[in-house]
């Protein structure tokens, strides 16, 4: 492709916000851009073409990436690029799409979620000058990757995620994520079988399943005769505790991480399977947002105290030497001082390996932003800050009680890694003395604490 002004294989650069699994939209984008023979670029100023894949689940993750299309934007106009072309995708681009082409006339295209894989063919518009349609923000995404999908990947060499579905079919009244994403959509087991392999083959050595409910996955592929609110049964067809134990038979040392699982639809199956893969990491992230009996179900969560409770139970006594990680939100609509304490005895006494707290974030478009009672910024802020500090506590303390024993790592950097219980980007980290191959599992003795850290 030559386009006047313009090298003939243009530079793509990308800079990507949010989740992990907006990340892997990203390697799909760069994959695209690739197989239409052009170039990626690691540099935003050295970049023919920027691409911000924006976020939009929360007020302070759409203000990043605003923020990142304006700095973006006025880069150019420093004579850095002065003839950057500018693009923005993502949740924000899918779900804003036609209000932001109005507010901001300087971004050259928009990009949907069921366009990721095409952004190379919409680069080349975009060069060419010719309009991109936002036919996509009308409609809801119904895409799902392959595993010959082309990818780019972002991550250390060691360490991938691998999109298992798309969408999400939950009706959390706090949430638009349905809206923007669409309805739950698994991938075939073969086609993340497949790629699981290849990943491990190319010396992966940690394996990170995303979607935004992993443990619905597959249900939507059973028989209409099922129905996914039947309990999970994996003799009916592709369900996550088929999908581990597929995954336990592929040859090679890796870990296999369960990132974002869903409280409602755990099983005994499901616990009885990760006890018995000792591929599958004794860490798993179950987001609870509450315990009080009264928000859960302002929230629609689906699960009840008691539900939660008992899972918690059987997770531990089921999976020895689990790390459980979970979040919070604090400053619910309505969320009464009792509500709170409820939560703060609740963490303090179930102690958690892993957790996080966000603030409520009023959402256009949800329930939760229409109901009475909207809590104070300065109350959140209060609530969210006595939260972490009994959090912080408890990590410390877990931390301390490591001191002394070994531990097996898997090594980011010379002198950076983690264990088994701390998914990249989101978890502590251990600090090394002596340096490790990048990549490789080690075992060390833990020698001391550093705050939430380890030293090793």
């Amino acid at each position: 492709m030559k386009v006047r002004g313009f090298p003939a294989k243009p530079k793509v650069g990308m800079i990507s916000l949010g989740c992990a699994k907006n990340l892997v939209d990203a390697e799909i984008m760069l994959g695209s851009v690739l197989a239409h023979g052009m170039e990626i670029s690691s540099s935003a100023d050295d970049a023919d073409v920027l691409v911000v894949n924006t976020c939009a689940f929360i007020d302070s993750a759409k203000e990043e990436s605003i923020d990142a299309i304006l700095t973006a934007h006025q880069a150019r106009g420093l004579n850095r690029r002065p003839g950057q072309k500018l693009i923005v995708s993502g949740c924000m681009s899918q779900r804003f799409a036609r209000e932001l082409r109005e507010e901001m006339p300087e971004v050259d295209a928009f990009v949907g979620l069921d366009e990721v894989k095409e952004l190379g063919a919409i680069v080349e518009r975009v060069i060419a000058n010719e309009d991109v349609d936002l036919a996509f923000a009308d409609t809801r995404p119904t895409y799902i990757p392959d595993y010959d999908t082309p990818r780019f990947r972002l991550t250390p060499a060691h360490s991938a995620y691998v999109k298992i579905a798309e969408g999400c079919n939950h009706p959390c009244s706090f949430c638009v994520i349905p809206q923007m994403r669409g309805k739950h959509r698994s991938r075939t087991m073969e086609s993340v079988l497949t790629e699981i392999r290849g990943l491990v083959a190319e010396g992966v050595r940690e394996i990170n399943l995303i979607s935004q409910d992993t443990t619905y996955y597959g249900m939507d592929l059973w028989s209409e005769k099922a129905g996914p609110r039947q309990p999970v049964d994996s003799a009916r067809g592709p369900t996550l505790v088929a999908l581990l134990h597929e995954i336990q038979e592929i040859d090679g040392e890796f870990w296999l991480r369960l990132l974002y699982t869903h409280p409602a639809h755990w099983s005994d199956e499901l616990i009885e399977t990760i006890a018995e893969c000792s591929k599958v990491a004794r860490y798993i992230d179950v987001p609870l947002q509450h315990i009080h009996e009264s928000m859960l179900q302002r929230m629609c969560r689906e699960t009840s105290r008691e539900h939660i409770e008992n899972l918690i139970d059987r997770l531990r006594a089921g999976i020895p030497g689990l790390a459980l990680r979970t979040t919070f939100i604090v400053g619910f609509p309505g969320e009464t001082d009792e509500e709170f304490e409820s939560l703060l005895e609740f963490i303090g006494r179930v102690r958690f390996e892993r957790l996080g707290i966000f603030k409520y974030s009023r959402e256009d478009g949800s329930r939760a932003a229409k109901m009475p009672g909207q809590v104070p910024a300065k109350i959140k802020n209060a609530r969210y800050r006595a939260a972490m500090s009994i959090q912080q506590k408890i990590a410390h303390e877990m931390a301390r009680e490591k001191i002394g024993g070994e531990m097996k790592l898997l090594i980011d950097q010379p002198l950076f890694a983690r264990t088994e219980a701390d998914a990249p980007d989101v978890d502590t980290r251990v600090i090394l003395t002596k340096p490790a191959p990048v990549g490789e599992f080690v075992t060390r003795q833990i020698t001391g604490a550093r705050g939430y850290d380890l030293l090793a």
